[in-house]
């Protein structure tokens, strides 16, 4: 009786989990803002030359690069970023 009550147990505990993280943001949770132009250059600029190079870059902003890098000269700068266009949100689906 004791094994059978704990077994279900942790199935709840499993299922609750599994739903929880699969869940999607509904109307009252926030959602994170994208970063600022400074906050990309602090987090990716590995040598730290206050440049982004195409190699320093991971997520959309790399498959943008060349929309953004408005002069060419194969870096982004913090004027490049902050000009760059805002990438475009997934509406939620009701």
């Amino acid at each position: 009786m004791k094994n059978r009550i704990l077994k279900i147990v942790c199935s709840l505990v499993l299922f609750l989990g599994t739903a929880n993280a699969f869940a999607q943001p509904n109307e009252n949770q926030e959602r994170k803002a994208p970063p600022t132009a400074e906050q990309l250059i602090k987090e990716m600029d590995a040598n730290k030359d206050g440049k982004l190079s195409k190699e320093e870059l991971k997520g959309p902003i790399k498959n943008d690069f060349t929309k953004i890098d408005t002069n060419k000269d194969g870096f982004l700068s913090l004027e490049e970023l902050k000009k760059a266009p805002k990438p475009e949100r997934k509406k939620p689906t009701e």
